[in-house]
C-alpha cells in the first residue's frame, strides 16, 4: 500500500415425427439412430470463450472500459505503462468495489501522513490489521494523478529505465521498491495484465 506526501499535489426435439409403423417395426437404422452419441468435446479455447462471464470479471471489464483512456493519458505524461496503472487500480480497489474506492475515490490505497489535514482530506481505515489514514479524493481521476505523482519519487526512478512495454519488469520493480507488503504483488499484477490483455494499452 502506497504512502505519499501531499505537499506538492494539486488537484421434443419436437416430439418425434415417427411414423406408427416405424415405431412398431423399427429398422436397423432406426435402432442405430436411437443409440445416444457422445458429443465431441470442444477445444479448450472455444469452451472458455463460451463460458459465462463471472460478476467479478464483468466488473473488471467495466472498470477497464472506464479508466483505460485515463491510464493512457497518465502514461503519455509520466511514462508509467498504462497496463501497470490499470492493473494496480484493479487490484488495489477490487475493480472499484473497495470501501476506499467507493467512498473516497482512492483507487490505489494511497495513505496520508500530513500533520495538518484539513477537514475531509483523509479517512481512517483498517489496513493490514491496523488503522491508517488514507487520502480522500473528489474524483477518481485525482486518484490516478496522485498515483502518477507518487511514482515520481526517487526510489522509483529506476523503473523509468525500463521500456513502457515491459510490464513484467515494472510489476517486479514496484514490489522490489516496496509499493505493497504483499509478497505476491508482482505476480498478481502480471496475472491481471495477461488475463485481461491490458498490455495492449501500452502500445
Amino acid at each position: 500500500t502506497a504512502e505519499v506526501d501531499w505537499g506538492y499535489f494539486t488537484p421434443s426435439e419436437e416430439d418425434g415425427l415417427v411414423e406408427p409403423e416405424a415405431e412398431k417395426f423399427p429398422s436397423t437404422k432406426a435402432v442405430a439412430s436411437a443409440t445416444p452419441v457422445k458429443p465431441t468435446p470442444k477445444p479448450a479455447a472455444v469452451a472458455a470463450a463460451e463460458a459465462p462471464v463471472s460478476d467479478k470479471r464483468q466488473r473488471q471489464l467495466k472498470y477497464i472500459e472506464r479508466f483505460a483512456k485515463v491510464a493512457q493519458g497518465e502514461m503519455e505524461k509520466f511514462g508509467i505503462p498504462a497496463s501497470i496503472t490499470l492493473a494496480q487500480g484493479l487490484l488495489e480497489s477490487d475493480a472499484g468495489k473497495s470501501v476506499l474506492a467507493s467512498r473516497s475515490n482512492n483507487h490505489f490505497g494511497i495513505k496520508c501522513f500530513e500533520k495538518n489535514c484539513s477537514r475531509g482530506h483523509c479517512t481512517n481505515f483498517s489496513d493490514d490489521s491496523h488503522k491508517d489514514f488514507f487520502r480522500k479524493f473528489g474524483t477518481a481521476w485525482e486518484s490516478y494523478r496522485a498515483h502518477s505523482l507518487f511514482l515520481q519519487r526517487a526510489h522509483y526512478q529506476f523503473l523509468y529505465q525500463l521500456k513502457s512495454t515491459d510490464y513484467q519488469g515494472w510489476a517486479k520493480g514496484l514490489q522490489k521498491a516496496g509499493y505493497a507488503t504483499d509478497q505476491q504483488y508482482a505476480q498478481k499484477l502480471i496475472r491481471l495484465i495477461e488475463e485481461l490483455g491490458l498490455q495492449k494499452y501500452d502500445q
